[in-house]
C-alpha cells in the first residue's frame, strides 16, 4: 500500500480510517466506494485529522457528526444533539418518577408542539427569539397557562443540558412565563343547586349532590371507595384520585385528608343504589367506576345545567360552591382549607376572601 495511505483501509463499499485520539484507537467508516481517487481523498482527510490532533484543534463531531465517538470526544457536544433528541431523552427519564397522566401531558406538548416547532434545531442553535417567533404562530384560543405548560418540557430539557455542561446557558431563562388570567370563582347559589339536582336522578344525582357538598375534585370523587367512607363518624378519607382512567395519589400531599360529611353529602350516599361495587360512584351505563371527568361533564353535568337553564360553569365550580357556602355560614377558614386539601388558609383568603364572614 502507498505510504500516504497508511491507516486507510478499503472495504467492499466503504473506506475505514484508523487513527489514535486521546490515547484511544479510533476507526471511522466513510460510506463511499473505495476507488483509487476516493482512497487518496480519504488519506488526505486522515492526514488533516492527524494534523489537527497534533495542533490541538481537532473536533471529532465536525469530522464525524454521526459517530458514537462524537459525543464522547467532541468539543461542542451541543452541536451534535437536536432539540428533538434532547426532548425525547428528557421525557424518557421522567417516566421513572412522574405519574402516567403527567407523562401523557408532557408527550402532548413535545410531539404536537415542541418537536414540530424546534425539533430540527441543535442545542446550541436555539435562542429565545425562536420561542417568541413560535408564539406569533400560536392560536389565540390557547390560554397563557396552556402555553406555559407546553414550554415546560423545553425549559426543563435545556436546564438539564446546562447542568450537564452541554450548553453555557439556558436560553429559556430569558423567557418569562406568560401572565395567567385570574378567574373569579363562580359558585352556584342554593336555588341553582336545587334546579340542577332536579334535572338528575339516581346515582348521577347523588354524584353531583355529593360534589356540591364535599368540595372534592372530580378525580377524587370517582376514586372514592366504600372502605374510605365512615358513615358512623360522618366523614370520608381522601387518599387517591383517578386521572384519565388511572388511579394515583392526590394532587398534593395535603390532598390526603379527612372530610367531614355535610348532611346533604350523607343524604347523597344513602340514596345510592344498593348494588355498589368497591367504588362509591359507578357509571350506570357501564356498571364500572367512572373513567374520567370528561364523561361526567359531557353526559351528566352539561345536560343538567342546560335543562335547568342555569348559566354554564365547569364542574370545578362545585368545589368553589362548597367553599363559599361554608365561609358564608361563618365556618373557620382554616377548617375550610383543610377540608379542601389546601396546605394552609392563604389560598382560601386569596380566592374566597369576599365570602369570609367578618
Amino acid at each position: 500500500m502507498d505510504r500516504r495511505q497508511v491507516g486507510v483501509r478499503p472495504r467492499e463499499n466503504s473506506i475505514i480510517l484508523d487513527f489514535t485520539y486521546n490515547g484511544v484507537r479510533c476507526r471511522e467508516t466513510l460510506r463511499i466506494k473505495p476507488t483509487k481517487t476516493a482512497l487518496k481523498e480519504a488519506s488526505r482527510k486522515r492526514e488533516a485529522i492527524l494534523y489537527e490532533i497534533a495542533m490541538g484543534t481537532f473536533d471529532y463531531g465536525k469530522h464525524f457528526p454521526t459517530s458514537k465517538n462524537a459525543l464522547k470526544f467532541s468539543r461542542n457536544k451541543a452541536s451534535l444533539i437536536s432539540i428533538e433528541q434532547a426532548l425525547k431523552s428528557w421525557v424518557k427519564k421522567k417516566e421513572r418518577t412522574c405519574a402516567h397522566s403527567t407523562i401523557r401531558d408532557y408527550n402532548s406538548s413535545i410531539y404536537y408542539h415542541l418537536i414540530p416547532a424546534f425539533g430540527s434545531l441543535r442545542l446550541d442553535e436555539l435562542t429565545v427569539a425562536h420561542v417568541y417567533d413560535w408564539l406569533d404562530t400560536v392560536s389565540v384560543n390557547i390560554s397563557n397557562k396552556r402555553i406555559n405548560n407546553i414550554l415546560g418540557p423545553l425549559r426543563q430539557t435545556l436546564q438539564d443540558a446546562y447542568y450537564d455542561e452541554l450548553i453555557d446557558k439556558n436560553p429559556m431563562d430569558r423567557f418569562r412565563y406568560l401572565p395567567l388570567d385570574t378567574r373569579e370563582p363562580e359558585p352556584f347559589n342554593r336555588d341553582e343547586i336545587a334546579a340542577i339536582l332536579a334535572q338528575l336522578k339516581g346515582d348521577e344525582k347523588s354524584l353531583i349532590q355529593f360534589a356540591f357538598f364535599t368540595g372534592l375534585r372530580t378525580s377524587e370523587l370517582i376514586a372514592l371507595r366504600w372502605k374510605d367512607v365512615d358513615l358512623d363518624s360522618q366523614q370520608i378519607h381522601i387518599r387517591s384520585a383517578t386521572v384519565r382512567g388511572r388511579e394515583k395519589t392526590t394532587k398534593t400531599s395535603s390532598g390526603i385528608r379527612t372530610v367531614k360529611l355535610q348532611p346533604e353529602a350523607t343524604e347523597a350516599l344513602l340514596q345510592l343504589s344498593d348494588d355498589q361495587l368497591e367504588h362509591v360512584f359507578i357509571d350506570p351505563t357501564t356498571g364500572q367506576p367512572w373513567r374520567g371527568d370528561h364523561i361526567i361533564r359531557k353526559r351528566v353535568w352539561s345536560t343538567a345545567l342546560e335543562r335547568a337553564k342555569v348559566p354554564y360553569r365547569n364542574p370545578y365550580q362545585t368545589r368553589h360552591t362548597f367553599a363559599s357556602l361554608l365561609l358564608s355560614e361563618g365556618e373557620n377558614p382554616m377548617f375550610v382549607a383543610q377540608q379542601m386539601g389546601h396546605k394552609d388558609w392563604g389560598m382560601i383568603r386569596k380566592v374566597y376572601g369576599r365570602w369570609i364572614s367578618s
